[in-house]
């Protein structure tokens, strides 16, 4: 099944990944419109927001910066490779969402500081 809006959402080709899309609608709200008050920090290819679905599950979701080079292809290639690379020791993709050329991971959100601050002390 295709399911494709404005903006460019679509399923084409999804049958093969593991994990369910999540729709951009469902991560505006969750996100309040990606609000400065939800940003997280910026990690290595964009931004990372903590967000708050409905059933009151926290998540967060790490943005693709659109001047990435890496195709719709290969941003498939790559939620492939994270789901199977879970482990109860890893932060848990739940799903991901494609809506034009935003791409965006969405994990479990864990409460604590990142591992960069605990290694290297640093802060996002």
């Amino acid at each position: 099944m295709e399911h494709n809006t404005e903006g460019g959402e679509t399923n084409e080709g999804r049958e093969h990944l593991e994990i369910p899309l999540f729709d951009l609608d469902t991560l505006l709200n969750a996100t309040n419109k990606f609000s400065s008050d939800n940003k997280l920090g910026e990690g290595g290819f964009g931004p990372v927001y903590k967000a708050k679905l409905q059933e009151r599950q926290e998540i967060t979701v790490k943005m693709m910066l659109k001047t990435s080079r890496q195709g719709l292809k290969e941003f498939k290639n790559e939620v492939e490779s994270i789901v199977k690379l879970q482990h109860r020791n890893l932060v848990k993709l739940l799903r991901y969402c494609i809506h034009g050329r935003e791409r965006m991971l969405i994990y479990e959100y864990l409460p604590n500081k990142s591992l960069d601050f605990f290694i290297f002390g640093l802060t996002l």
